[in-house]
């Protein structure tokens, strides 16, 4: 399916106007960075109000329901409250690091709003690499939890720091690997060709149900349970445990400062969804975005649809796991997911090369991802039994048995 992109119909149209070809491209660019940032910015009232209405509702209460209806103006006042808030700033703090760090947090996420597919045509920018410019770009809210933790002077947020790189810098390798397998399968970094590969057409008609979450299963599991851990979601929040580290590496941080760090995690994990169903579940595909008008206005239905989705199922598992253990963590990653993704990409490299037709080798590769699916559950199966079977204490304390005095009657020790 052929698509024009937005960019170019409006500069195309505006230079038929008569203005210069570089007034038009800067314009067109000015404008669309203008919606897409204050989409991110005002989208977030929306998800941190699915969060709470999600979450309450899995904990038997209500949720947010006094202002406005069904509570859906909560986050406006909340969000008014930090505003009012005094800006403090710790008298010994790195002034540069610890005023800059939420600015780039935000900054880094928004950017990454630009090459997402929002429906046909409808994308800030259709870069060639929008693959890598997304697992590159990934990496500037690390810098900036690292910045925010370094600049506080504060040694919880320090370590909450350190954690940063251990947690987010690990899982971010089996996010990539998984991402590799999309590129690898369809031969390209650009996220629009990615879409329009995922249609499935029947006597004519798109169904666009081609995704690639059906042939990679292995790797759309992988992808997402990293990108939980990018997203600092539970149960890999542990950037910011409450009982071990206050609250993180945004501890010294009030005011809008400190919202504009949840406003970078609540919007990073919509696009951390955005990107799973971009790659894996068919993007903007689905009945009738074939059609002449009423195709892209369906096909950004249905976008919203799966990405809102896959959200809602990251704050349902949110609320319902518990908080696993910063060694559980690092040994999932590093023993579990990283294995078992360069195998499954060794497998689906070798399957592709294969001189077999391309409908044997999506069985191939499906079988793969199975075969990853079972590992992993065989592997953490056997590791909750040896936990289940290890005592919490590592040692007896056999020189202590027999050996307590018994107290008299009428004494206390």
């Amino acid at each position: 399916m052929q698509v024009t992109q937005w960019s170019e119909a409006l500069s195309s149209w505006l230079m038929g106007l008569g203005l210069p070809g570089w007034a038009a491209i800067f314009l067109v660019y000015a404008v669309g960075s203008f919606i897409l940032i204050n989409y991110g910015m005002l989208s977030v009232l929306l998800l941190i109000w699915i969060t709470r209405k999600a979450i309450s509702r899995i904990q038997d209460r209500i949720g947010p329901n006094r202002v406005g209806k069904f509570g859906l103006l909560q986050t406006v006042a909340d969000a008014a409250k930090l505003l009012s808030k005094e800006d403090i700033t710790p008298y010994e703090a790195d002034k540069i690091a610890y005023n800059l760090s939420p600015v780039l947090a935000v900054t880094g996420v928004l950017m990454l709003l630009a090459v997402i597919p929002f429906a046909p045509g409808l994308t800030g920018v259709d870069l060639n690499v929008a693959a890598l410019y997304i697992v590159g770009l990934g990496s500037i809210g690390i810098m900036a939890a690292l910045m925010a933790g370094w600049g506080s002077n504060n040694k919880y947020a320090l370590l909450a720091g350190f954690r940063v790189v251990a947690q987010l810098l690990s899982y971010e390798i089996p996010l990539v690997l998984a991402i590799l397998t999309v590129v690898l399968l369809t031969g390209s970094m650009r996220f629009g060709h990615i879409v329009e590969l995922q249609s499935l057409h029947i006597f004519g008609f798109n169904l666009g149900l081609g995704w690639l979450g059906i042939v990679m299963p292995g790797a759309l599991i992988v992808f997402f349970v990293s990108s939980l851990a990018e997203a600092e979601l539970t149960p890999f929040d542990l950037l910011e445990a409450e009982s071990e580290l206050i609250a993180g590496f945004h501890i010294e941080y009030s005011g809008m400062k400190f919202a504009m760090f949840f406003l970078a995690q609540f919007l990073n994990a919509w696009i951390l969804a955005a990107v799973a169903v971009t790659l894996f579940l068919g993007g903007w595909q689905g009945p009738g975005v074939g059609l002449p008008v009423i195709g892209p206005i369906l096909g950004l239905g249905y976008f919203m649809l799966k990405t809102f989705g896959v959200y809602v199922l990251q704050q349902w598992i949110r609320g319902t796991f518990p908080r696993i253990r910063i060694d559980q963590m690092m040994y999932f990653a590093w023993k579990v997911l990283v294995p078992l993704m360069i195998g499954l990409i060794v497998a689906q490299a070798i399957i592709q090369k294969l001189p077999t037709p391309v409908a044997i080798q999506y069985v191939l590769i499906f079988i793969a991802n199975v075969g990853v699916m079972a590992v992993v559950t065989y592997i953490l199966q056997k590791y909750f039994r040896e936990e289940q079977m290890r005592t919490k204490r590592s040692f007896e304390p056999t020189s202590l048995i027999g050996g307590m005095q018994v107290s008299e009657k009428g004494t206390m020790y």
